[in-house]
Formats: structure tokens, sequence, C-alpha cells
């Protein structure tokens, strides 16, 4: 169960868009997060001289899905400078250190490799590491406290626009069964979450493979075509299935991708009982 935190962030340029430093005020743990272009600012912070664990964060230039690369190192200046002029689709890194210079290296290994999983169980972002990693000998106190680090480092980056190692959809247990909707207009049978970031279709979700005309060359239509150039849809028959979880910005937008059509997403979700998103999520109680 979530707890409440307070998260300071710093702005060492002044600039929202620019350098930030995140740290929860009771912990020793911060995250700093840096555009590539001011890469060469955060090389002369004494922060860049620490044992750190980092995050490189860019997209792919064929589907534009999230893309990140995890590592660790003690030479982070040596390190992101390499990573500068060899690797080209990241455009922010956020590095992870210990405001009391106290992590260790097997501290760093532990994090890389655990953070590595996490990220490949969540599902939301694309790695670009290529191997698993290996899991290094760690004592049980030290493994403890990575694995404190890693929770703290999971917060920050998530407050800082990468909740990296979070699924798009939330588990489904007891009551809250009630809230998976349906789409089972004709061609599809979807099912679904409204979550705080929009509306999430589940993996084996199906809807219809043509787009009626007057859709297929509008905006709406080719991002509906992307989601099958990027794996996200396949193509079956008649139909689309969904391969994973998707998070859409809209619950309409999630409608359009099954149907195939324009529709009004919030009446077209429906929970088993019959009830609209609308009526549950918009409309006075």
């Amino acid at each position: 169960m979530p707890t409440p935190k307070t998260i300071q962030i710093f702005l060492p340029g002044g600039d929202p868009r620019g350098i930030r430093v995140a740290e929860i005020t009771t912990r020793i743990v911060q995250v700093i997060e840096v555009p590539r272009s001011l890469l060469g600012d955060f090389l002369k912070m004494p922060e860049s001289d620490q044992v750190a664990v980092y995050f490189l964060f860019g997209q792919s230039e064929e589907t534009g899905e999230p893309r990140v690369y995890i590592g660790q190192t003690g030479d982070l200046r040596a390190r992101l400078k390499a990573h500068h002029d060899k690797k080209d689709f990241w455009e922010r890194a956020a590095v992870l250190i210990s405001r009391t210079n106290s992590l260790t290296q097997t501290h760093a290994l532990f994090l890389e490799w655990h953070c590595l999983q996490a990220v490949r169980k969540a599902g939301r972002y694309g790695d670009e590491n290529g191997n698993s990693g290996t899991k290094p000998h760690t004592p049980a106190p030290l493994e403890a406290d990575c694995l404190e680090i890693y929770e703290t480092g999971h917060t920050l980056l998530a407050t800082l626009g990468y909740p990296i190692f979070d699924p798009v959809a939330k588990p489904v247990v007891g009551h809250e069964a009630e809230e998976i909707f349906y789409c089972t207009a004709v061609g599809s049978n979807g099912r679904g979450q409204f979550t705080s970031e929009g509306f999430v279709v589940l993996q084996g979700s199906t809807g219809r493979r043509e787009s009626v005309p007057s859709l297929i060359d509008t905006p709406l239509g080719r991002a509906r075509r992307r989601l099958v150039e990027s794996g996200v849809m396949i193509e079956s028959g008649d139909t689309v299935i969904f391969q994973k979880d998707h998070l859409f910005n809209s619950p309409s937008m999630a409608a359009i991708a099954l149907m195939g059509r324009t529709t009004n997403g919030w009446t077209q979700w429906k929970t088993m009982g019959g009830k609209t998103l609308d009526e549950l999520k918009r409309q006075p109680s």
C-alpha cells in the first residue's frame, strides 16, 4: 500500500526542463535527470563523480515506443561521455546516486540487474540492453539495502515522468474485478481498465481488422495502423488481437483501436452489469 511521501525537486539552473534533482527528504538516494543537451553541465557537478546506476531514455525510431538503457558504473563521467558518442536513441538520462556517496560497486551491480528484470516484467518500456545481466553475489543485509534503494528510485523516477517499473494495467483482485470494462460492439471483444493515466486495453482483446473508409486516412486511422506496425496488435483473419496491455490517452481512442471507427468510448465501455464508464466515472454519484 503506498504511503504519503514528501519529494523535493531542485532545479540547479532554474529551468523546469533542465537538470532536475529529486529526493525523498528523509532518504539518502537522489535521482538526477539530465537532458542530453546539458550533459556537459552535469559532468561538471560533483554528483557526477560517484558510483551510480543510470537510465538512458528515448524512443524507437520505427514505432515511437519508449525505450530505456540501464547501466551502472564507478566512472560515471567516462561512461556517460561514451554513451553520448556511441548511442543515438537517448534524449534524457536519469542518474541514481547516494547523497552520502555510500553506493558500492556491489550495490550498483545488483540494482542494475534488479531494475532490468523489473522493467521487463512491467512491459511498459522496451530496453536497449540486449541481455539480462547477472545477479551478483549479494549478502542478505546488502540485498535488503539495495531493495530499499530500488523502492526510492522507483518512486523518484515515476515522479520525474518515467514510470518504467509500473505495468500499465493494475492487478485485478476481489471486488476490483468490477472495474473491468468491456467493448462488445460488432466485431469487437475488448476488456479494459480505467486508470489515473488513461484507459488500458488488456492483452487478448480482439477487434475488427479493417477500419471504415472514413477513418483510414485520418490521424486516428494512422494511429490505429501504427499499433499493428509496432506489434501491439497483430492481424489474424478478420480480427486484430492485442498482444500486450496497452495504455491509451482516452477511452475513445481505446474503443476506436478495437472497432475501426469513431465512437464515444465513455459510453462504449461498459461493466459486465451494463453500466457505462461515463455513469461510473464522470457522472455525480
